[in-house]
């Protein structure tokens, strides 16, 4: 189990990739919601997003010898970019396994990290078995987006400085695809303020961890057609979910509708670029997904790696 520990020790491990993302408010969001919202903006973070921090976690965890024969990671974006940046610090040759489909932007700049790029079918592949097939050849290092003991940790690190940075605030609010974040988020939150109230967030057309929460285990569902990409995982992992059922209150839904009006408010009114998976939880928020009576919320925007192709459509 990671522990407020292990959060702690990556907190200092990450230093050399992971930039402080600033915290902010805005009265138009407040007003609307009828609490007081504070956004962790890890749009603002190195690679555009959170994933930078579980992925350096790990990778500067690796032993100097064992470098030259490279990482190997899948992902549909973010954590591509995250695990080619780390790997580009430390040295280490990476391979990413990514779905053809995957938005232009973020392949892009994975390559312009340096990675070499392996391409699959969402919808008809086995991402996990080519990455299988690759360090196979490799002997490589395995980098998964999050279900690993030091993915979870890095992860956390985002509410840690949330919770540093921000007033007290009653209730947090974070994205779930794979659950990394999700679950080092909430071992912080609940480890320094164990009465806080912790909820997930998911797009409606990408509910397996609603589900799970709901049946109380896994449950696996057909890859997701849903606007939020980062968020397509089809199955909630076997060290997140746990953490997941142990320290959070509620699971909570939003549409795609609310996903892209969420986009469109929050680069209106607050002047920045979050993609759709990172409005996520800020959505629940917009929307009134929330229980009553909450009367602040710290809010993690995950990410801004966003087509210029999709916000035309917002």
């Amino acid at each position: 189990m990671v522990t407020a520990q292990n959060i702690r020790e990556a907190a200092d491990r990450i230093l050399p990739l992971a930039r402080r993302t600033p915290v902010m408010t805005s009265r138009s969001i407040d007003t609307r919601a009828g609490l007081s919202a504070y956004f962790k903006c890890e749009n603002l973070q190195r690679g555009g997003a959170f994933k930078i921090r579980g992925a350096a976690n790990l990778v500067l965890s690796i032993p100097p010898a064992d470098l030259s024969r490279g990482v190997v990671a899948f992902s549909s974006g973010n954590h591509a970019q995250a695990t080619a940046i780390a790997a580009r610090h430390v040295g280490a040759p990476a391979t990413i396994v990514m779905p053809h489909d995957a938005p232009r932007a973020k392949m892009q700049a994975t390559r312009d990290a340096g990675a070499r790029i392996v391409t699959y079918d969402r919808f008809t592949d086995d991402r996990e078995a080519i990455a299988a097939a690759v360090l196979a050849e490799t002997n490589g290092t395995l980098v998964p987006p999050f279900d690993h003991e030091l993915i979870i940790a890095g992860q956390g690190t985002a509410t840690k400085e949330l919770m540093e940075d921000a007033p007290e605030f009653d209730a947090l609010v974070v994205c779930v695809g794979g659950g990394g974040l999700l679950a080092g988020s909430a071992t912080w939150a609940r480890s320094v303020r164990p009465g806080i109230r912790v909820f997930g967030v998911e797009p409606e057309l990408g509910n397996d961890t609603w589900l799970s929460f709901a049946k109380g285990e896994r449950v696996t569902i057909a890859p997701p057609d849903t606007i939020a990409d980062g968020l397509r995982s089809p199955c909630p992992g076997k060290l997140t979910f746990p953490v997941i059922q142990q320290h959070v209150e509620q699971m909570l839904l939003v549409t795609e509708d609310e996903i892209r009006a969420t986009v469109r408010f929050l680069l209106e009114r607050m002047k920045i670029l979050v993609e759709p998976s990172g409005a996520v939880a800020a959505a629940a928020v917009l929307f009134g997904k929330l229980p009553p009576g909450i009367r602040s919320a710290g809010v993690i925007i995950s990410g801004g790696n966003a087509d210029l192709e999709f916000l035309a459509t917002c």
